[in-house]
């Protein structure tokens, strides 16, 4: 089979590349080679099932800052094709996105069925090829084109477009074409840690600052007590930015938590003398003034030493001092990692020094082109992941019709 493009890989980035392909050249010949028997499964669970468009961050160097890797390379594609243009893309499809308070943005609907749906009635319409249980056992340079070999048959193309995401297999195939791929560890993962000072407690979350010891790392944001320990996004953002020092270490690590971040250990002791004198007879388990949930104050107060029925008036310079440690400065042992929900994102991927940003295309070879996750890019939660993949597949699709009409 015969055509102008064919783009192997079938999610977000396949699948708006190819559109916005058809869209500016009616009457080329696309297809969407996909291993799976369905497409756009990533869409599908992205953001707990209501898929995490992009993020309501619009000035592109301000965007960039939310990628561990690849933040440099996109400032330049942010500029031809950010957020805004992904909203204004949508609502010309017919999907109307909102903001969330966060700055997430999702369709309204709050279902990634929209989004499928969107994208589905695209393809039909342009009539873009769609073949899925097809995999790619090899791709081979010719002349003039591209010939991939796969378990549907042989199929050939002009152009290469190559949306794999994170596949080791595909990552193999393009390393046989002459492409450094850069190792892939994961990111976005949650912290195994067993401890009693947070045993039974998840579900609570509070706004915290965690540092890796014997490291420059260190976030800050929202931290969530779970069944295995720590996740939320401060811890995210933590092991996004991490993710090669922390495989590294095999996830075997210490991490320092502040739990009361607008507090440093010398400011919350003198808050805790003044509460000490001024609630003398008050049971200090019984939360006095500070921002902190109570289940977690009460687990920290006894981790302390001080009983639950010690008055304020009992504590002793001591005890304040470990209860001010445990709170600003407390150290946790983590053991291992787990996955956060099904949204796996992998660090590594395609090295970024051999694709042109200005089009997307390879640099050791004409007419092959990358977009979304087989780069080594990726971002923190928030539909950043996502706008990489929307800006990636914009730019390769308006290269490639550049390049035909110069024809």
């Amino acid at each position: 089979m015969n055509y102008d493009v064919i783009l192997v890989g079938g999610g977000a980035a396949g699948f708006f590349t190819a559109i916005n392909l058809a869209e500016q050249n009616k009457g080329l010949k696309i297809a969407i080679i996909e291993r799976g028997k369905e497409v756009l499964s990533k869409v599908r669970i992205s953001g707990g099932g209501r898929c995490n468009v992009t993020h309501a961050c619009f000035d592109p160097k301000e965007l960039t800052q939310f990628y561990p890797r690849g933040a440099k390379e996109l400032l330049g594609p942010f500029h031809q094709f950010c957020s805004g243009d992904t909203i204004e893309w949508f609502d010309r499809h017919g999907v109307t996105l909102k903001i969330e308070e966060d700055g997430r943005m999702f369709p309204d609907t709050d279902s990634s069925q929209t989004i499928i749906d969107c994208f589905m009635k695209a393809v039909r319409e342009l009539k873009i090829d769609v073949i899925t249980s097809s995999s790619v056992q090899g791709i081979f340079k010719k002349e003039n084109s591209w010939k991939l070999d796969t378990t549907t048959g042989n199929y050939e193309a002009t152009y290469l477009i190559m949306t794999t995401g994170s596949n080791p297999k595909m990552w193999n195939t393009v390393s046989e074409l002459g492409h450094k791929i850069v190792e892939p560890v994961p990111s976005l993962f949650t912290f195994n840690i067993s401890d009693k000072r947070i045993k039974d407690l998840m579900g609570v979350a509070t706004p915290a600052e965690v540092s890796v010891k014997g490291t420059k790392l260190e976030a800050s944001g929202p931290l969530l007590i779970t069944h295995w320990g720590m996740s939320g996004p401060g811890i995210l953002r933590l092991s996004a930015w991490g993710a090669r020092i922390l495989a590294e270490k095999k996830y075997q690590f210490h991490i320092t938590v502040n739990w009361m971040p607008q507090h440093s250990f010398e400011l919350l002791k003198e808050e805790l003398q003044r509460i000490r004198k001024d609630h003398a007879k008050k049971n200090v388990i019984k939360r006095i003034e500070l921002d902190l949930p109570n289940r977690l104050w009460e687990r920290m107060v006894v981790m302390s030493g001080i009983s639950e029925d010690t008055k304020w008036a009992d504590v002793t310079n001591k005890q304040l001092d470990i209860l001010c440690g445990e709170l600003t400065q407390g150290e946790y042992q983590v053991n291992g990692k787990s996955t956060f929900k099904d949204e796996f994102v992998t660090a590594g991927g395609v090295d970024l020094k051999e694709v042109n940003f200005k089009t997307m295309e390879s640099k050791l070879h004409n007419n092959l082109y990358f977009a979304g996750e087989i780069l080594n890019i990726d971002a923190i939660t928030g539909g950043f992941n996502f706008q990489n993949a929307w800006t990636n597949g914009y730019l390769a699709a308006t290269a490639i019709t550049t390049k035909i009409e110069g024809n």
